[in-house]
C-alpha cells in the first residue's frame, strides 16, 4: 500500500513538473520530496488508525481429531469413498475388529448369571432362616405366655411344682432353639453379603462391568461426531489404532457454519477506534478482482501472547513475547457461495470507522488495487 501511494505521489510530481514546467533544482526536489514525506506519513498515519488494513485474514474452521475409544486393527473404513463429501452425525467413520471385546462381554454375561444364580440360593438361605427365626419367636411366645398362666396357677395353689416345673423348662428350651435360630439366620445373612439399593453387591459390580464391557464393544465403531466431512483421510483396514490423543486416527471437519469464521489480524494500536458494526471489506486472495463487504462481528479481547499456564518455571519477564496482534471477526455480507472459497483461505481485511470518512474512500482504491495484483502469482509466471 505505501509504495502505491508512493509512487502514486511521484507521478503526480512528474506531471507537474512536465505540466507547469518546472524547473528541476536542489530546491525543487527537495520541496517535492519533503512534501511528500510529511504528507504520505500524515495521510498513512490517519488511515492507520481511523481505516485499519490487515494482510493477515483467514478463514478460520474447527475440526475434530477422531480418536477411538478402544485400541484395536481397524477391519473397515467406509468413508473411505466418501472423502470430502457431507456425513451427518452418527455415519460410520471406521470399524474396529469387534472379536476380542464381544469375547469379554460373553465372559462377563457368564459370570454375571452365575452370580445371579449363587445370589439366589444365598437369598434362599436367608428367607428360610427368617422363615426359622419367626417360627422360633412364635413357640417362644407359647412357651412364654404358658409359663406366666402355669405360675399364675401355682401362686393360686392350683397346680403343682412339677407342672411349673415342665413350664420352666419348656420356657428355657423355647429360649434357647431361638437363640439358635437368631444365630443361624445372621449367619446366613452374613453369607448372602451386602447390598446396594436392594440388590446384592456382586450383582450390582457384575452389571456394572458387563456395561462397561458393552461399551467398549460398541466403540468398536467409530461414528461421525457431528455434521462435516473426512478429508486427507490415510486409515486403511490393517492399520492399529490406539486411543492415544497425540495420534488421532482421521480429522473431521464440521461444516456447521458456527464452526467457522472469518478473522485478521490487526495491529494493537491500529483498533483505538474500531468497534462492532463498523463496515469493512475483505479479499480473498483466491478471488482476484473481487472485495466483499463485510461488517465487524467483535474484537476479541485477548492475545495470544499473553497467556499463562501452570508450568514449572516463573515467566521470564525478558523474553520477548510473540503474538502481539489483535483477533478482530468479520460477518461477511455479501454472499461468497458461488466462489470456491476453502476452509482455511487467506485475505485481506479494512474496516472503516465513522472518523475521517473521506479517507475511506482512498483505502477502498488501495484494497481493489491490491485484490487486482492477485491476478498475478509466482506459479502462473
Amino acid at each position: 500500500m505505501e509504495i502505491l501511494l508512493t509512487l502514486t505521489y511521484v507521478a503526480i510530481c512528474i506531471a507537474i513538473f512536465k505540466i507547469f514546467r518546472i524547473p528541476v533544482n536542489q530546491w525543487t526536489l527537495t520541496t517535492a520530496a519533503l512534501g511528500g514525506i510529511f504528507g504520505l506519513a500524515l495521510l498513512f498515519i490517519t488511515m492507520a488508525y481511523n481505516h485499519p488494513f490487515s494482510t493477515n485474514a483467514r478463514v478460520f474452521f474447527t475440526v475434530t481429531p477422531i480418536l477411538p475409544s478402544v485400541r484395536g486393527r481397524v477391519i473397515e473404513v467406509p468413508v473411505q469413498d466418501r472423502t470430502n463429501q457431507h456425513l451427518e452425525a452418527g455415519d460410520i467413520l471406521f470399524k474396529i475388529d469387534p472379536k476380542p471385546y464381544e469375547y469379554i462381554v460373553a465372559e462377563k454375561r457368564a459370570g454375571l448369571a452365575d452370580a445371579e444364580a449363587s445370589v439366589a440360593q444365598l437369598k434362599a438361605s436367608v428367607d428360610q432362616a427368617s422363615a426359622a427365626t419367626a417360627k422360633a419367636k412364635a413357640q417362644l411366645q407359647l412357651a412364654q405366655e404358658n409359663y406366666d398362666r402355669q405360675l399364675t396357677l401355682f401362686q393360686k395353689n392350683v397346680v403343682a411344682q412339677a407342672t411349673l416345673d415342665t413350664a420352666t423348662r419348656n420356657l428355657d428350651a423355647s429360649k434357647q432353639a431361638t437363640a439358635e435360630v437368631i444365630a443361624a439366620e445372621d449367619r446366613a445373612r452374613q453369607a448372602y453379603g451386602a447390598t446396594v439399593d436392594g440388590e446384592h453387591s456382586v450383582i450390582v459390580r457384575l452389571r456394572n462391568e458387563l456395561a462397561d464391557a458393552q461399551y467398549d464393544l460398541d466403540q468398536t465403531v467409530v461414528r461421525a461426531p457431528t455434521g462435516g466431512f473426512v478429508t486427507e483421510l490415510a486409515l486403511r483396514p490393517g492399520v492399529y489404532v490406539v486411543p492415544a490423543p497425540f495420534r488421532p486416527a482421521m480429522i473431521f471437519v464440521n461444516d456447521d457454519k458456527k464452526d467457522r469464521a472469518l478473522a485478521a489480524a490487526f495491529q494493537q494500536n491500529a483498533l483505538q477506534r474500531v468497534h462492532a458494526g463498523d463496515d469493512a471489506e475483505v479479499l480473498f486472495r483466491g478471488i482476484p478482482g473481487r472485495v466483499f463487504k463485510a461488517k465487524v462481528r467483535l474484537v476479541i479481547d485477548a492475545i495470544a501472547g499473553g497467556q499463562l499456564q501452570t508450568t514449572g518455571t516463573l515467566q521470564n519477564a525478558g523474553v520477548v513475547v510473540p503474538g502481539d496482534r489483535t483477533l478482530v471477526v468479520f460477518d461477511l455480507v455479501d454472499d461468497i457461495s458461488n466462489y470456491q472459497v476453502p476452509l482455511g483461505s487467506a485475505g485481506e481485511a479494512a474496516i472503516y470507522t465513522e472518523h475521517f470518512h473521506e479517507l475511506s474512500l482512498l483505502r477502498k482504491i488501495l484494497l481493489r488495487m491490491r485484490s487486482w495484483q492477485n491476478y498475478v502469482f509466482p506459479e502462473s509466471i
